[in-house]
């Protein structure tokens, strides 16, 4: 059990998670790249590197609830197919690698012990000879193909998924469902657009799911199109942005300083000062090693801003952090003290996400007209049972007229002290609060959204000039916030789907549920992994990370994709060490290596203690020592350096108004 304080503060409880790991793989889709020298390689990887289901079979019903693959030929079909595509059961039983593996006993236990293991060959071998049902087998072994890099062979494996199984249904560690067959169609896409040289394109392949994203598995209505390979030119994958400007604006939301325009064509876009913004954003906490909201003190959404310990009249983390260049946890002589907020800026950070409760606007306004970084403030309305008034062990209940008489009042006193502030660019409403963690919003789920539409008709009458957005964990109940939260701007997503980002379904659902443009309010993957060295976890968190923000970048205004990203927030800066466990076990000052639950992360599980894209070294210079990880040089140099974002034709930050 994690104890009532912590679980107040704790805004990393991930969102609706699928129990798989997603290794990284693949660069950005104008790179050139081969194909990786596979991990292993298979005996029988079948005689189509596509295969012609209907030279095998009949489709019928297409595009229907009523969708069936009829197999005529099952013998071609499976010699087609190859090791771990079905229906092709017995290729796998006569290869060499796998009866030596078979024989040493190394395939013993459960099929679910080798998901997340080094060892993707007999993983492979696992999944393939499981004894699960046909659509869950199905997916894991086409995922172990895509990690071993045989990529062929994968997209081959997760089309198998599609065709065969799509109305396969599994549950989250939160209990809410997921459709492998839809995650195999994003997978595929992502394996063909970072792999151009393989010149495929899957077209039409898609997966409407009514009732997609409520929690009663019994009422799922499938319309099942497969799709089908087209062979594509390599230049025809390169990455290619629009001027969305040139396009005539279909509707604009907001008359004052910070606006959102959809165009013709769909796509969104965001504007402060009338120039485009993307959110390049940063989940800033810096939680001091040691301390702890357990102790009923500490408050991490706030107290890092009054934190002085050297007595130097300004906040430790934000000017005083220094970098350990050598990681040898000593300030060296030339290892001067920088401060947390000139390494945001020179990371490309333009945004930092806070939750208001007593700031230093002093600090605020320093960290906008000094670094040219902007707030996405916001109020926890209830989540937690902060700003309801209730206690912990009952929660809030979204019907009570006092409890939402208290949430309101919060939000009210945060939109009359910060509106007229130059630093916000717009307003959030909760964090993750579907998840019903001490409130009732997963049981009364109208009752919740309808309060969340109310505190947004609040923020609107006293603020025309910033949006508003929910933050919802993954897309839960997304259908009720369409119906019960008009007035929402913004759909804030905390979102941890794999190093492949969010997938193309994701982006359309939105698009065709809610039509409303999506910020990433939190994505990210741990630094830690229990099967590879510090070093490696750090390659992993970092691919994991690209993989994220290439997603993003695809699908905004202006891109090939959707066209409803207006970017996103990294879970987070820093490593918080009191989020593992509970007391007696926790200790906020031990860097706590324990797994929370199941995910796709890289070692199949979220280290909560380890989030952070810069780490404390060993803790003993806390709250003042950076130790800066792989995925800060990948933002600074790469993902957000401004040449290079340039070059990709995404628009520079607006001036700091002064």
């Amino acid at each position: 059990m994690v104890s009532k304080s912590r679980m107040v503060m704790k805004q990393c409880q991930k969102i609706a998670c699928l129990v798989i790991v997603l290794l990284a793989e693949g660069t950005f889709v104008h790179a050139k790249k081969k194909i990786d020298e596979p991990v292993f390689t298979l005996a029988n990887p079948g005689v189509q590197t596509t295969i012609d289901y209907e030279k095998f079979g009949v489709f019928e019903n297409t595009g229907t609830p009523h969708y069936v693959y009829k197999i005529s030929d099952r013998k071609g079909l499976s010699e087609a197919a190859g090791e771990g595509v079905y229906p092709n059961t017995s290729s796998l039983l006569n290869d060499p690698q796998y009866k030596k593996a078979l024989s040493a006993g190394e395939l013993n236990g459960r099929s679910w012990d080798h998901v997340d293991t080094p060892d993707i060959q007999n993983n492979f071998y696992m999944w393939a000879t499981a004894k699960e049902d046909g659509g869950t087998k199905q997916y894991y072994s086409a995922l172990m193909l895509k990690r071993a890099g045989l990529t062929l062979q994968a997209v081959k494996a997760f089309y198998a998924e599609v065709i065969h199984f799509p109305k396969t249904i599994n549950m989250t560690f939160w209990k809410s469902p997921w459709y492998p067959a839809v995650t195999a169609i994003d997978q595929i896409q992502f394996l063909l657009r970072t792999h151009p040289e393989l010149g495929l394109d899957l077209k039409d392949a898609m997966i409407r799911i009514e009732n997609k994203y409520e929690d009663n598995i019994g009422e799922k209505i499938f319309y099942i199109n497969p799709g089908r390979f087209v062979r594509r030119a390599h230049k025809e994958s390169e990455f290619r942005r629009f001027d969305l400007t040139t396009h005539p604006i279909q509707r604009q939301i907001g008359q004052g300083k910070v606006v959102l325009r959809q165009y013709d064509n769909g796509h969104w876009g965001l504007f402060v000062d009338s120039a485009p913004y993307v959110v390049r954003g940063m989940v800033y906490q810096p939680t001091a090693v040691g301390r702890t909201p357990d102790d009923g003190v500490y408050r991490p959404f706030r107290d890092w801003m009054f934190s002085d310990l050297n007595k130097n009249e300004k906040p430790d983390g934000p000017y005083d952090a220094w970098v350990d260049q050598n990681k040898n946890d000593v300030q060296d002589s030339d290892e001067k003290s920088v401060g947390d907020f000139q390494l945001l800026k020179e990371m490309g950070v333009n945004t930092i996400r806070l939750y208001h409760h007593g700031f230093s606007k002093a600090l605020l306004h320093d960290l906008y007209e000094s670094y040219g970084i902007r707030v996405m403030m916001g109020d926890c309305a209830g989540a937690y049972a902060i700003g309801s008034g209730a206690s912990w062990d009952i929660g809030t209940d979204y019907s009570d007229p006092k409890q939402q008489e208290s949430m309101l009042a919060s939000i009210r006193q945060m939109i009359e002290e910060y509106k007229d502030e130059p630093y916000i660019l717009f307003w959030v409403l909760g964090n993750e609060n579907n998840f019903g963690v001490a409130n009732n919003s997963r049981k009364a789920p109208d009752a919740y959204y309808k309060f969340i539409n109310q505190a947004a008709q609040l923020i609107k009458s006293l603020d025309s000039n910033h949006p508003v957005a929910i933050c919802n964990g993954d897309l839960g109940f997304l259908s009720k916030i369409k119906r019960d939260c008009p007035d929402i701007d913004i759909l804030g997503v905390n979102a941890y789907r794999g190093d492949h980002g969010f997938g193309d379904s994701f982006w359309r659902d939105v698009s065709e549920i809610l039509d409303k443009p999506v910020v990433l309010t939190e994505f990210g993957s741990p630094a830690y992994s229990k099967y590879v060295s510090l070093d490696k976890a750090e390659d992993l968190q970092a691919n994991y990370l690209k993989g994220n923000w290439q997603d993003i970048e695809w699908n905004l205004g202006g891109g090939p994709g959707i066209g409803n990203a207006l970017g996103g927030f990294v879970f987070e800066w820093i490593d918080e060490w009191w989020k593992a466990g509970s007391p007696p076990v926790a200790d906020p000052s031990v860097h706590d290596t324990t797994g929370q639950f199941g995910g796709p992360f890289p070692d199949g599980w979220s280290h909560e203690e380890w989030f952070g894209i810069t780490s404390q070294g060993n803790g003993k210079h806390s709250p003042f020592e950076r130790q800066l990880r792989k995925a800060y040089f990948l933002f600074k140099n790469e993902l957000w350096d401004k040449k290079k974002m340039a070059a990709r034709k995404l628009p520079a930050d607006p001036p700091i108004a002064q």
